[in-house]
C-alpha cells in the first residue's frame, strides 16, 4: 500500500510526495482508512511509528473542501513541546493548502494566540490548561469543531488533565469524530476513553514493549556515584546526540551545570525554564549545537529528533510504560540506538517490571576502571549554608533572650544614647522618641526645637520683605 491509495487531495498528496513519504507505517496503514470514513479511532502503537501523520492526513483531507476560517479540528496534547511538534506537522503537510493552524499553550503571552483565533484558525493544537483559560474568557469558539484528537491520551489522563478535558468537551458539538492515539493504553484509561467515543475502531500495532532497534543495558551504581559514572560512560562511549532523563527539574539543572563544567556542550529542558529558553534548547539540540540534552519526562512526549544515538536514564522512571516512552526517542526510522539506565539497589522492583515488559533480562554492565567503593564525601558547610544559618539564628535568639533577662545598666554603655550634638546648638538634641524630645499629653513636642536665635537666616530674606512690604505693589 502507498499513500496514493488513500485518495488524498492533490495539494496534500503532492506535499507528501515532496517530503519523500511513499509507504505508510503500520499504524498509518490501519488508522487512515477508517479515519477518512469519519469513524472514531483508538490507536495504540509504539513511540516513533508515525502516529501524528495518522491523524494529520485525515484531518487535512476533511477540511480542505469545506468552509475556511472556522475552527473545525481540535487537537489536545499534554505538553508544549508536543503541541509545537504537531503544529509543525500540520504546517508541513498542509503547506500547499489555505488552512491555518494555531498552537495554544502556557508559558508565553496569550495575546498572539488569541489573535490567531480571532483571525480564523481552521486547526487548533492546544494544551488543556491554556485552552480552558481562553474558553472561560469567551475568546474561543469551538461550536463548529468536527474532529477532536487526544494525542498521548494516557499521558494526559495520568497528569490529571481528565477534568479539564471533560470541561473542554462540553463546549464541543455532540456529533464529532474522536481519535485517541497513544503509545500505551492501560485498561483503566481505556475505560475512561470510552466516554468520549462511539463504537471506536481499536488499532493496536504489536504491543507496548520497547522498539527492537534499541539495545538496552543497566549500570548498577550507588546514588552518590551516579554523576561520576555518567561522566565515565560519556568519556568511554562513542556517542552522537545524547538525551539524558532525570526525575526532577532541579536535578536536571544541576546535571546540566556539571556537564558544562566538564566541557560538554549541554542544555537542559525542564519546567522552570521559560518557553523561549525551552525552545532554544530544543532547536539547539536538533541542529547539533548541543550534543547533550538533559530533560525531565515532559520532553519524553515532545522531542522529535531522528539522530539521537543514546538515551540515558540518570533516574529510573516510575513505571515500565514511562521507560518505553523515554527510550522511544532513539532507534527511530529504522535506525539503531542504545538505552543506558543507572540503577540503584532501591530500583529492583521497577527493573523487574521493565524486564517483564521486555520479556527477557536486561544486560548488566560495569566499568573496569571505575571506583565503585568510593565513599560519599560530605561537603563542609559554608557561611551561607543551611546548617550554619540555622546555628547563627539560634545563637542570635539566645543572645537576644539573654539581653532581655539581664538587669541593671549595661557595662560601658554610651551616655546620652540616641542624642546628637548640633553645630549651632550648645545643648543636646534628642531623637523623636527619646529624651527631652518626647511629646507631652497635649501633643506639643518639647526640647526638640532649635532656638530661634541660632537658626540660619533665610537667603534673600530682607529682599523678600522689601518686595512685598509696599502695599501699592501688586503681588504676583
Amino acid at each position: 500500500m502507498t499513500f496514493a491509495s488513500f485518495n488524498l487531495p492533490k495539494c496534500v498528496d503532492r506535499r507528501v510526495t515532496a517530503l519523500g513519504y511513499t509507504t505508510p507505517t503500520p499504524i498509518q496503514e490501519q488508522a487512515i482508512p477508517p479515519a477518512l470514513e469519519g469513524r472514531d479511532i483508538m490507536g495504540l502503537a509504539q513511540t516513533g511509528t508515525g502516529k501524528t501523520a495518522a491523524f494529520v492526513l485525515p484531518i487535512l483531507q476533511r477540511l480542505v473542501p469545506g468552509r475556511k476560517r472556522t475552527t473545525r479540528a481540535l487537537v489536545i496534547a499534554p505538553t508544549r513541546e508536543l503541541a509545537e511538534q504537531i503544529g509543525q506537522e500540520f504546517r508541513s503537510l498542509g503547506s500547499r493548502t489555505d488552512l491555518r493552524c494555531a498552537t495554544i499553550y502556557g508559558g508565553v503571552s496569550q495575546g498572539p494566540q488569541v489573535k490567531n483565533l480571532r483571525y480564523g484558525a481552521d486547526i487548533v493544537v492546544a494544551c488543556p490548561g491554556r485552552l480552558l483559560d481562553i474558553i472561560n474568557q469567551g475568546k474561543a469558539d469551538l461550536s463548529k469543531v468536527e474532529v477532536l484528537v487526544l494525542d498521548e491520551a494516557d499521558r494526559m489522563f495520568d497528569m490529571g488533565f481528565l477534568p479539564d478535558i471533560r470541561r473542554i468537551v462540553r463546549h464541543l458539538p455532540k456529533r464529532k469524530q474522536v481519535m485517541l492515539f497513544s503509545a500505551t493504553m492501560p485498561k483503566a484509561i481505556r475505560r475512561l476513553a470510552q466516554d468520549f467515543m462511539v463504537e471506536p475502531v481499536t488499532i493496536q500495532i504489536g504491543h507496548s514493549a520497547p522498539v527492537e532497534t534499541v539495545a538496552h543495558a543497566l549500570y548498577p551504581v550507588k546514588q552518590h556515584l551516579k554523576s561520576d559514572l555518567l561522566m565515565e560512560i560519556l568519556d568511554h562511549t562513542d556517542t552522537g546526540s545524547v538525551l539524558i532523563f532525570t526525575k526532577t527539574k532541579h536535578r536536571a539543572r544541576r546535571l546540566d551545570q556539571q556537564l558544562k563544567r566538564a566541557g560538554y556542550s549541554a542544555a537542559s529542558l525542564q519546567g522552570n525554564l521559560s518557553q523561549n529558553k525551552r525552545q532554544a534548547a530544543m532547536d539547539g539540540f536538533k541542529k547539533g549545537t548541543f550534543r547533550i540534552l538533559v530533560a525531565t519526562d515532559i520532553a519524553a512526549r515532545g522531542i522529535d529528533v531522528n539522530d539521537i544515538s543514546h538515551v540515558i536514564n540518570f533516574d529510573v522512571p516510575d513505571t515500565a510504560d514511562a521507560y518505553t516512552h523515554r527510550i522511544g526517542r532513539t532507534g527511530r526510522a529504522t535506525k539503531n540506538g542504545d538505552a543506558f539506565t543507572l540503577v540503584t539497589p532501591q530500583d529492583k522492583a521497577i527493573v523487574r517490571s521493565i524486564e517483564k515488559l521486555m520479556g527477557s533480562p536486561v544486560e548488566r554492565r560495569t566499568l573496569a576502571d571505575f571506583d565503585y567503593s568510593k565513599a560519599k564525601v560530605r561537603p563542609r558547610p559554608g557561611p551561607n549554608s543551611r546548617a550554619n544559618s540555622k546555628a547563627n539564628s539560634k545563637a542570635k535568639a539566645k543572645a537576644k533572650a539573654k539581653a532581655k533577662t539581664s538587669s541593671g545598666p549595661k557595662r560601658n554603655a554610651p551616655r546620652n544614647k540616641g542624642r546628637r550634638r548640633t553645630p549651632h546648638q550648645g545643648g543636646w538634641q534628642g531623637n523623636r522618641n527619646q529624651g527631652p524630645g518626647r511629646k507631652r499629653a497635649g501633643g506639643r513636642s518639647q526640647g526638640n526645637q532649635t532656638p530661634r536665635s541660632v537658626r540660619p537666616r533665610p537667603k534673600y530674606r530682607d529682599a523678600h520683605k522689601a518686595r512685598y512690604s509696599n502695599p501699592n505693589r501688586d503681588r504676583p
